[in-house]
């Protein structure tokens, strides 16, 4: 896979598709791929998975109050922290001030036949401890929210770089022709919460037809999807067809990637009209389901997020993104844990639960965390971000459920077994999806890009069945 920065589509969507992925190297995938099927796509090697739902707690989740116990920590609550850890080191808005230890705030236990330890915030998610495969050696690169989530999607702090959902749908292409494969849903609450950019799931220098598309929890899913008043479906079919084939005109002067998107983005509009109407109708959804997930569909929130997650991927949606906002917590971190994860515990487990009844669970990876964690220190009642050691989980295809992975040293300030960087999670992620990353490349200003970079990463095989 080492698609060029300058393919040259014909005018016919259909036919474009083709030459665009002959032109850059994917040549190797099949025409049933393009128009909307998973059938005939060929990867590096066999995949695990089918898709990605990723459940990204925004605003850095506190490791301490989740999934990292450490019963250290608490002998120390209070004392000064020991300069051995901090010296020199990157801290956000402690720096420069007298840094004191603050324990575990709440108890942990162990779930599951395999006892997987987390802590009792969990009413619901517990119950699928042995599904989970908890990774406590994470570390990152970015110490402040916006840079943090931008490595994590990205595999770098430059911005302007494709987001690893639009890799891999690039990589792998849709399953639907009806929905967009790369979709983002937004809830809020529980805590501080910082804003998200779109740049966070945007298709930097590859094609733009690989981006992520917002859907709004309330109100019109898709802004300008709709027709104009007064305006029925064959009308708008006669506009969108005209406007087609001025721009099929103009791409044949030009040869412009840009336009063949542009046409392909109008076509995909035209059939979200019945698509998506179809998709946010959960009428239809039985009364045990709804209460499964506990939530008022269309609600805004987390909960009927994961549940329209539920009904993205079995319509073939690739790779799907659930930010949650409310995980900041400087100040009250005690009570502000209990509270964001009241509203994100039962809507994940739901949605485990839900995959794994309908046998979608096993070809789906479901990712959960944040874009750091947060430090031992006391920032008063709460604690600053932290990049050097936190928790994650993994959950669905291929990934060994009833298991930690790795380790932070006694205070939970540095990962010190088995650590996991950011970029070998995506290599991790895209080896479940049959890709080799260190192949999987895109040509563009001269240069072999790839989502895992320069620097070596490494596929954790630990983590599989």
């Amino acid at each position: 896979m080492q698609p060029s920065s300058h393919p040259q589509p014909l005018p016919d969507e259909t036919v474009a598709r083709r030459t665009f992925l002959r032109r850059t190297g994917l040549g190797s995938i099949a025409l049933a791929s393009m128009a909307g099927t998973a059938q005939g796509i060929q990867t590096h090697h066999h995949p695990r998975i089918k898709r990605v739902i990723h459940l990204c707690m925004a605003g850095g989740p506190s490791h301490l109050e989740t999934f990292d116990n450490k019963p250290e920590l608490a002998k120390h609550n209070g004392k000064p922290m020991p300069e051995s850890f901090t010296k020199g080191q990157p801290i956000a808005q402690l720096q420069g001030k007298a840094l004191k230890v603050l324990g575990p705030q709440h108890t942990f236990e162990r779930y599951g036949k395999s006892g997987l330890a987390m802590s009792n915030v969990f009413k619901h998610i517990s119950g699928h401890a042995d599904e989970m495969c908890i990774i406590n050696s994470m570390h990152t690169e970015q110490i402040n929210h916006d840079p943090a989530h931008t490595f994590f999607n990205t595999g770098t702090a430059i911005s302007g770089r494709p987001s690893m959902g639009s890799w891999v749908l690039y990589g792998l292409g849709a399953e639907s022709r009806d929905l967009p494969g790369f979709i983002v849903l937004t809830s809020v609450g529980g805590g501080q919460s910082q804003p998200i950019s779109s740049r966070q799931w945007h298709s930097g220098f590859l094609p733009s037809r690989f981006q992520g598309v917002q859907m709004h929890a309330t109100g019109n899913p898709v802004h300008y999807v709709g027709n104009p008043a007064g305006v029925g479906r064959a009308q708008q079919k006669e506009v969108v067809d005209a406007v087609s084939r001025i721009n099929a005109i103009r791409n044949k002067a030009l040869q412009d990637p840009e336009i063949a998107t542009r046409i392909a983005g109008y076509e995909m509009a035209f059939r979200m009209q019945a698509s998506v109407p179809e998709l946010t109708d959960m009428s239809g959804e039985p009364k045990h389901i709804v209460d499964l997930y506990g939530c008022r569909p269309g609600d805004g929130s987390f909960a009927s997020n994961c549940l329209l997650a539920r009904r993205l991927a079995e319509r073939g949606v690739r790779f799907i993104q659930l930010y949650h906002r409310g995980w900041d917590h400087h100040g009250g971190v005690k009570g502000g844990v209990v509270k964001t994860a009241s509203l994100v515990d039962q809507g994940t487990s739901a949605l485990l639960k839900d995959l794994k009844q309908r046998g979608m669970l096993d070809d789906t990876l479901i990712i959960w965390g944040g874009e750091f964690g947060r430090t031992p220190m006391a920032q008063g009642s709460g604690r600053d971000h932290h990049i050097k050691g936190y928790s994650m989980w993994m959950a669905g295809g291929g990934v060994r459920g009833g298991t930690t992975y790795g380790a932070t040293d006694d205070f939970g300030y540095n990962a010190v077994d088995r650590k996991v960087h950011v970029r070998d999670f995506h290599a991790t992620m895209l080896h479940l999806l049959g890709i080799d990353h260190s192949r999987f490349t895109y040509k563009f200003q001269g240069l072999d890009f790839r989502l895992t970079g320069v620097e070596e990463a490494q596929v954790i095989r630990d983590l599989f069945t």
